[in-house]
């Protein structure tokens, strides 16, 4: 009988111990490094942004190409997607007035 409390208490302590550990973050981000710099705006489809997230810290910026041929992730940092993305936004104004 005092074996099987004995058990039981390491067990419960194990639990608790497990419990408590800290859970390493494991980042999920779509694209693996910072991305091509430039793409032909004639093969661009769309372009999707995430903003950082608790599963990626980085903005990712990654662009769907025509004629189903994948996508490709950008570097945001680069001058062509800086000068692409104020083109579309100021485009989106345009259609929208």
């Amino acid at each position: 009988m005092k074996s099987a409390a004995v058990f039981v208490v390491l067990a419960c302590l194990l639990f608790v111990y497990v419990q408590g550990q800290a859970r390493t973050s494991v980042r999920r981000c779509l694209c693996p490094g910072r991305g091509m710099n430039s793409v032909r705006i004639q093969r661009i489809e769309r372009m999707e942004i995430y903003s950082p997230s608790a599963s990626c810290e980085n903005l990712e910026i990654i662009v769907v190409l025509k004629n189903g041929a994948g996508k490709k992730c950008l570097n945001p940092e680069s001058t062509f997607v800086k000068n692409y993305i104020r083109m579309a936004r100021q485009n989106r104004v345009q259609t929208q007035q």
